[in-house]
């Protein structure tokens, strides 16, 4: 059964030379193939951290809505979590309206 979430993905972008649009289509293409069905993108900007752990700043954070099956979910987790560019990430279950 297919659920609604929402991902807060946050990007270190320190030192990269990729523009934040270009890390963006990158993992919406790895959510899409993992079958992820995207609904909306949101940049929600570059922020800076409270304390610096890992030495990182500052992230950029973006939250993508999409539609997937649980264990896509999880397939997705794995796979960012592989990628140097995701600081951080955050998944929730959209509530049933």
């Amino acid at each position: 059964m297919k659920h609604k979430y929402e991902a807060m993905i946050v990007f270190d972008t320190k030192g990269k030379e990729e523009g934040i649009d270009t890390l963006v289509s990158t993992v919406s293409k790895e959510m899409e193939k993992a079958g992820a069905k995207l609904e909306q993108i949101d940049n929600l900007g570059k922020r800076q951290f409270p304390s610096s752990p890992r030495h990182v700043e500052a992230g950029t954070f973006v939250n993508i809505r999409f539609e997937a099956e649980s264990s896509v979910l999880d397939a997705i987790q794995a796979k960012l979590k592989l990628n140097d560019n995701v600081y951080q990430q955050f998944y929730l279950r959209a509530a049933a309206k």
